[in-house]
């Protein structure tokens, strides 16, 4: 192991492996070089803060050093969307691309033997600024120093150092957060073991990295390592990778099962954040629960909150996260939640407020609640959007699909497309309950079915006409016996929606005295989605209804009320 530090010190050791780029594979002399060569690129800018906006893996590591060794101050974007850049316009004066680097030729290498071997003496403190999604909404800076990063990479050889042995770092990660610059970049780098410089993101790809690096260890997330196990190669990885590294939130035990069956053990999952790096691991063929890394503690705050202290933090007090805990009888212990609105979906972390307050920018949004949802394979989020007249407009004359692909298209301007919302719901107000408050349980119900059947997936009204989306659910009860082999949604079940919809809106349509000109046009069968229209006249005591199917009318009918209703 060598101080990160040190990397560019005359000591470090020049034939030591950082990357292979296909066949070739390049040493620390090649990376003592590039950086060489981007040193000069720094030096052409005054300015001190850099944000680093590098796909390329040995591009950015090289250029991560390049400023180091500046004495600039690496600034590491979430994404580079050119709606968050703007948002962190303030918080560094200039930015590099894979664009604005120079070419650079490994083959021959071709160095110069003055540049290889000139020490470039690097702060050990030197500061670094990543990015988050913070628990009030907006993108949340930490800075954090060289330092941090290396106690924790020598954290990492002291736990896994032996298990994974002269191995490749394989990586289906970006580097632009904690996890995948650690387990990518930082920890090979210190510990002289190659990481690949592609990204490999299925098992026949895999296999094709694997025959080149011999050795390999996978450092993935929990939403990928769940599929590769249903495609076609994953048992046959040849050889079996040495460890397979997980994070970015639990891999559940369904997904760590193969794993366990096929190579013999688990993944090794890693907890922690930005903030705190490292916290604890676990492999699930050994137990559900958490156990702390080399050199942490970790103890339960009064309300269940986690806290933390570790060499990885830039203190040496207690540190207190936003997870609630539970401890076993062993001393590890179990995640049991969040305590704020932070959510890390496919690896990503975003805050559902800065979510929330993204969505209420765009002209089509008065108000938007989010929620976690449960689905079968992983954790999802719901948009619960209440229109202003200009969305609801945009509802009823290009559709709920239509409308949920624009305000995707606006969040994907500020987020990463694995954490934008999957289901949307749109309404004329959200779920306030009579304190004024918004409670995550009823903007959750939005997205199951009420209790009389119907699933309401859009609703609108201009005036006194309401417009809604309704789908009919597949298990619905009143398909039972209407009827065998063929299930029809029974008239009575849509007239029964209409007035318990009208009603929710005029409670005076609750009291119905009559229901005339009464039509059913078509079946609507199970799964359906409908259109509903309700026209409320006042002085005559009526409500004329039409369900539309397909763009066809299918039933029809008008509600009369009581007038001392």
């Amino acid at each position: 192991m060598i101080a990160l530090h040190d990397l560019l010190s005359a000591e470090a050791e020049l034939a030591a492996p950082v990357c292979r780029d296909g066949a070739v594979l390049l040493d620390r002399a090649a990376f003592r070089a590039r950086v060489v060569g981007l040193i000069a690129l720094v030096q052409t800018h005054d300015a001190s803060r850099c944000a680093l906006c590098i796909d390329d893996p040995f591009e950015f590591a090289c250029a991560l050093f390049a400023l180091f060794a500046c004495g600039k101050e690496p600034v590491i974007p979430a994404n580079a969307t050119p709606g968050y850049l703007a948002d962190l316009a303030g918080a560094y004066d200039f930015l590099l691309t894979d664009a604005d680097l120079p070419p650079f030729v490994a083959a021959g290498h071709g160095h110069a033997h003055a540049a290889i071997h000139t020490a470039y003496p690097i702060d050990p403190h030197a500061p670094l600024t990543l990015y988050t999604s913070g628990s009030s909404g907006t993108p949340k800076p930490i800075r954090k120093t060289l330092a941090q990063f290396n106690a924790e990479v020598h954290t990492l050889e002291q736990q896994w150092g032996a298990l994974i042995g002269d191995a490749t770092m394989l990586a289906s990660v970006p580097h632009h957060h904690i996890y995948g610059l650690l387990f990518r970049l930082l920890w090979p780098l210190a510990a002289g073991r190659a990481f690949d410089r592609a990204i490999g993101m299925e098992p026949l790809q895999l296999q094709a990295r694997i025959a080149q690096c011999g050795a390999t260890a996978i450092v993935s997330t929990p939403a990928q390592l769940s599929r590769w196990p249903a495609l076609p190669g994953f048992a046959a990885l040849m050889p079996a990778p040495r460890a397979f590294f997980s994070s970015g939130g639990p891999l559940s035990a369904d997904a760590a099962q193969p794993y366990a069956q096929t190579f013999g053990a688990a993944p090794l999952e890693i907890y922690g954040s930005t903030e705190t790096g490292g916290i604890a691991w676990r492999r699930q063929d050994q137990g559900d629960a958490w156990q702390t890394v080399a050199g942490a503690e970790v103890r339960g705050d009064d309300d269940g909150a986690l806290c933390v202290r570790s060499p990885h933090l830039d203190h040496d007090g207690w540190h207190r996260t936003g997870d609630r805990i539970a401890f076993d009888a062993d001393g590890r212990f179990r995640l049991q939640g969040r305590l704020d609105r932070v959510l890390k979906l496919g690896g990503k972390r975003v805050s559902l407020p800065e979510l929330e307050a993204r969505l209420a920018l765009h002209p089509y949004v008065a108000q938007a609640a989010l929620v976690a949802l449960e689905g079968a394979s992983r954790e999802r989020v719901g948009a619960v959007v209440a229109l202003t007249e200009a969305g609801s407009t945009a509802l009823r004359d290009e559709g709920r699909v239509a409308l949920a692909k624009t305000l995707r298209r606006h969040l994907a301007n500020y987020f990463d497309a694995v954490v934008l919302p999957r289901h949307w719901r749109f309404r004329v107000s959200l779920p306030f309950d009579a304190r004024g408050k918004l409670p995550a349980s009823a903007v959750a119900a939005a997205f199951a079915p009420r209790a009389e059947g119907m699933e309401v997936l859009a609703e609108t009204r201009a005036g006194e006409t309401l417009h809604y989306v309704l789908r009919v659910p597949l298990s619905l009860v009143h398909f039972a016996g209407h009827f065998p082999g063929l299930p029809i949604l029974p008239g009575v079940v849509q007239v029964d929606w209409a007035v318990r919809l009208a009603a929710g809106h005029w409670p005076r349509v609750r009291e119905v005295a009559s229901v005339d000109r009464l039509k059913f046009m078509a079946p609507v069968s199970p799964g359906a989605v409908l259109e509903l229209t309700l026209a409320y006249d006042v002085a005559r005591r009526r409500v004329q209804f039409a369900y539309r199917l397909d763009g066809r009318e299918c039933a029809s009918g008008v509600l009369v009320h009581r007038e001392d209703a």
